[in-house]
């Protein structure tokens, strides 16, 4: 089965207003929001609510809409339209519920950055699988939203599970990995305060280290974001798009430009075919406060949900440049840290065009600090990327990086190397 972020605080508190039954049998009375408990592998105790319409179709697609920090699954059913238009539209809506001080969601630490971690995500994903087993929900048509945290939430499921999201519509996100962090609080300042850039390729390659393996289709994306957003920092926004468009393949430049609403912008990026793999809605003059009126039905036709036609399917992305690749790694430990220098070296018959080196680090370690190479997240299954000067690896040659982590308890190598996603051998 399929295994399956807390720091914002003074986020928008949303109304709270739904009674709950708790359940452990998939009894969910049609039109009513109920609680379901045992739903498969939750590490985080999060909760799971769900609605199912009484006009539910029959083979329903599944929705996931997640709150915003101090709110709660019962209080974003209440104080949003999904519900509604699921009634309208026959699909299922699965509403998660932090349960952490604060209430927020994990999108920072290690666990919740990786496809089959141990954090939120892959809670998220047991309430998917639970849907698909007894309410014959369609594995196919899978989708998720959220606001604030819970739009976090929807940029890092679309890169840890490529393979169970069709598409996710993020209000007042943040790009995937940008609130990484190792601070115990899980806030990341620098990242709300709108003060992260990365290239468009580093932005993508954190969403591709999520799941280096996955070569598959990839969801299509969504984005909100108010201008005046104080809570987390417009920004993002631009990031954001950097981020999808260059794992989606398509240009940063719009294919098409215009103002459905007075103060609104949205900007398309679509492929060559005319699928519009993201758009964005920059809101002028809004705050934390999204989503408005009549914004969760843009999202749900963005979704396709709306239409007895489904949505086009999803485009094949090819994976980045790989080939065969060997790794050797030399470590000089102390009481408290150590450095490691490692060698990159192609041995296919293929130069590699920009890459992409991922490797694990042993619990309780950390990167503080590297060399030739961008490293991130700072610990779990880390992925370290070229630099403008050493993107290019001939055949035969090689390429020298390293980094200085510190460790609490192991000062073990680094293992399990992937470049581009294909296993290194070690020598």
């Amino acid at each position: 089965m399929r295994r399956v972020v807390t720091a914002v605080t003074g986020i928008v508190t949303l109304l709270v207003a739904a009674i709950a039954v708790v359940v452990s049998a998939p009894t969910a009375t049609a039109a009513s929001l109920v609680q379901v408990a045992n739903f498969g592998f939750n590490p985080t105790n999060l909760g799971m609510y769900l609605y199912v319409p009484a006009s539910v179709a029959p083979r329903p697609a599944i929705l996931v809409a997640v709150h915003q920090c101090t709110g709660s699954g019962p209080g974003f059913f209440a104080s949003t339209q999904f519900a509604a238009l699921a009634d309208q539209f026959g699909f299922v809506v699965i509403y998660p519920s932090a349960t952490r001080a604060g209430s927020c969601f994990d999108v920072s630490t290690p666990q919740s950055l990786t496809h089959d971690g141990s954090s939120d995500p892959a809670g998220i994903v047991s309430m998917v699988d639970y849907v698909e087993q007894h309410f014959n929900g369609d594995p196919g048509r899978v989708f998720v939203t959220g606001a604030s945290s819970g739009g976090m939430m929807t940029d890092v499921l679309l890169g840890d599970y490529p393979d169970v999201f069709r598409a996710g519509a993020a209000f007042m996100g943040v790009p995937y990995g940008c609130f990484a962090t190792t601070d115990p609080s899980m806030w990341n300042a620098q990242c709300a305060d709108g003060l992260v850039t990365k290239t468009p390729q580093q932005w993508g390659d954190l969403v591709r280290g999520a799941d280096p393996g996955y070569a598959g289709p990839r969801p299509r994306v969504q984005l909100w974001h108010g201008t005046a957003d104080g809570t987390l920092n417009y920004h993002n926004f631009g990031e954001e798009i950097k981020q999808w468009t260059n794992v989606l393949g398509v240009s940063q430049t719009p294919t098409s430009t215009d103002t459905p609403q007075a103060g609104w912008t949205r900007t398309r990026y679509a492929a060559a075919d005319g699928t519009v793999e993201v758009e964005a809605y920059s809101i002028a003059g809004a705050g934390h406060v999204l989503p408005l009126a009549g914004m969760a039905a843009d999202a749900i036709h963005f979704f396709g949900l709306d239409s007895a036609t489904a949505p086009p399917p999803p485009t094949t992305q090819p994976p980045p440049s790989g080939g065969a690749c060997q790794v050797s790694d030399s470590t000089l430990a102390w009481n408290t840290g150590y450095t490691a220098n490692l060698t990159i070296t192609n041995t296919g018959t293929t130069p590699i065009n920009g890459w992409s080196l991922g490797f694990t680090l042993a619990a309780g370690q950390s990167v503080v600090s590297g060399w030739n190479a961008t490293y991130a997240p700072a610990a779990g299954r880390v992925t370290a990327t070229n630099l403008s000067y050493n993107g290019s690896i001939a055949p035969g040659a090689s390429t020298s990086i390293g980094f200085q982590a510190a460790y609490t308890a192991s000062a073990a190598a680094p293992s399990a190397f992937t470049l581009n996603g294909s296993t290194c051998t070690l020598s």
